[in-house]
């Protein structure tokens, strides 16, 4: 068996993992960044709205807003965090370092978008595919920063622990503090399992809506991270909070595409096929209400009237306008035979962001020794019960920039010596791949129906029950074959939706984005 030494191990090459490594590196530490494909085939990839650059002389402003999105539960340590760090964070990163090509007004100055939920202009863009202008920059940067080996095609199987340990007898390591320090990958061009040792292990997996039958995730965002740190015995909160993103492309024969909330910030509403506005008598704001109030309110107009899709009415904005600061989805749209300056955007709500995951500090600590979790894998309790708008990217670079600072003091002052791992052993059958498939599509499934946008104690029972007897037979599996990036997903896909189930079944209040139906 292959063993790779280093001194950071970042398991996921989003902009949490990509920030983390670059500041990891400056700082001096080594750094081996693992991702499961394509760098850029990450969340934060496909992230179109923008970023918040909050330099306002009243900063208060922000972490009200987020506190109200959240419905008054996030944690106000990690709002304050947010504000206080974010400007710098941008600023050292995006602007002075990679330069990103943001919109400028006629002036040069940054142009400032809102979104909903936000009472001001503060988010920066660039046109409407930020989340690919920031990461292709930073992509570029960290594959030229001595000190970062890029493994693509790795994917992570299990976290390395004290009982990895090759050191004979491991007893004594039961009475030891949770500790990791590492991982065993899986190399998929070769199909050779790899053991990773490292003195801090970061997980930047990013998020899990691909547990849901309708998502706006890229493939495979399925919760690895959570369902990894579930394993070694690391604290989880707030899996229940699962945000529905309320307009995504529905349209026969296209692929679901996320439709970005700026566009009902620069004046366009969702109207059903009468044209009737139906958020107004929902919330004081609209169409600009948060997040999950759309979604909500899209899903039961959706199920009382019986209509497939609301609308996304572009009417107010002038068709230049459109075509040059929503170009993404001005040419997908046109594609699925669309034109929205002249007709409306028919949407659909989908499992968009997990405002839980795996517990950390300010400085991405978990309760596991030399294991620490950033961006939308981890959970300070900055979103609590709701995110608000274009907060998601600004909380990978502030996660990133506290956690590889801390890291690198840490490792200075007290040293961590790993010891050497056990060898990895694997069957040498193959999981029939049909299985595999069915499997993951019955788990969507049922995420989707039973324990999606609107929940019930009747429907997380019936969830909890077919994922319980799914989990025997995909343990089976796994037991019995070789390791797979499909069967490596499966296994960990519903390991995550067992967790999101039990917290929602373990929480009677509805709050945000888990939202509760009574039964007669």
């Amino acid at each position: 068996m292959r063993t790779i030494h280093t001194d950071c191990l970042v398991l996921g090459a989003g902009l949490a993992g990509s920030a983390y490594a670059w500041h990891a590196a400056r700082a001096g530490l080594k750094v081996e960044l693992l991702s499961l494909g394509d760098p850029l085939r990450a969340n934060s990839d496909w992230a179109q709205g923008g970023i918040i650059y909050d330099t306002s002389p009243d900063p208060a402003q922000l972490a009200q807003d987020i506190m109200a999105a959240s419905d008054n539960t996030s944690n106000p340590a990690a709002i304050e965090q947010l504000v206080r760090e974010g400007p710098a964070a941008v600023k050292e990163l995006l602007l002075d370092e990679l330069h990103v090509d943001f919109d400028r007004d006629a002036n040069g100055q940054l142009d400032l978008a809102r979104e909903g939920g936000h009472r001001e202009r503060r988010i920066i863009h660039a046109k409407d595919t930020t989340g690919h202008a920031i990461l292709a920059a930073l992509a570029r940067r960290v594959d030229t920063t001595p000190g970062i080996t890029r493994r693509q095609n790795f994917a992570a199987i299990d976290l390395a622990t004290l009982s990895h340990s090759a050191s004979g007898d491991n007893t004594a390591a039961r009475y030891e503090p949770l500790t990791c320090f590492g991982c065993y990958a899986l190399d998929q061009t070769t199909g050779e399992v790899v053991a990773f040792v490292a003195k801090k292990t970061i997980l930047a997996t990013g998020g899990l809506g691909g547990i849901f039958l309708h998502t706006t995730n890229q493939p495979g965002s399925i919760g690895h991270g959570v369902a990894m740190a579930y394993r070694v015995g690391a604290r989880l909160i707030d899996l229940e909070y699962v945000q529905f993103h309320p307009t995504v492309l529905h349209a026969r024969g296209a692929a679901p595409f996320l439709i970005t909330e700026a566009i009902r910030g620069e004046g366009a509403v969702l109207v059903d096929s009468h044209g009737r506005r139906f958020l107004d008598g929902v919330h004081p704001l609209g169409s600009l209400a948060p997040r999950d109030v759309v979604a909500r309110a899209i899903k039961q107009h959706l199920a009382t009237t019986g209509e497939p899709c609301a609308y996304l009415d572009l009417s107010a904005l002038a068709p230049d306008f459109i075509r040059e600061r929503f170009p993404a989805i001005y040419q997908r749209c046109l594609a699925a035979g669309i034109d929205i300056t002249r007709q409306p955007i028919p949407v659909v709500p989908a499992a968009h962001f997990s405002c839980g995951g795996v517990h950390t500090d300010l400085r991405g600590r978990t309760n596991v020794r030399h294991l620490n979790a950033i961006g939308e894998t981890a959970c300070t309790g900055l979103h609590g019960a709701n995110r608000l708008a274009s907060t998601s990217l600004l909380e990978c670079l502030v996660s990133a920039r506290a956690t590889a600072g801390a890291d690198a003091a840490e490792l200075a002052s007290a040293p961590f010596t790993p010891p050497e791992p056990k060898p990895w052993t694997s069957p040498a059958k193959l999981a029939d791949p049909m299985l595999v498939r069915q499997d993951l599509h019955q788990i969507r499934t049922t995420m989707w129906n039973y324990a999606g946008i609107i929940r019930s104690p009747r429907r997380l029972a019936r969830a909890r029950r077919v994922l319980l007897e799914l989990r025997e037979d995909i343990q089976a599996f796994y037991r019995d074959c070789r390791p797979t990036a499909e069967l490596i997903e499966l296994r960990n896909a519903v390991q995550t939706a067992l967790l999101v189930v039990y917290a929602a079944a373990l929480n009677p209040v509805s709050k945000g984005c888990h939202h509760l139906i009574a039964e007669e």
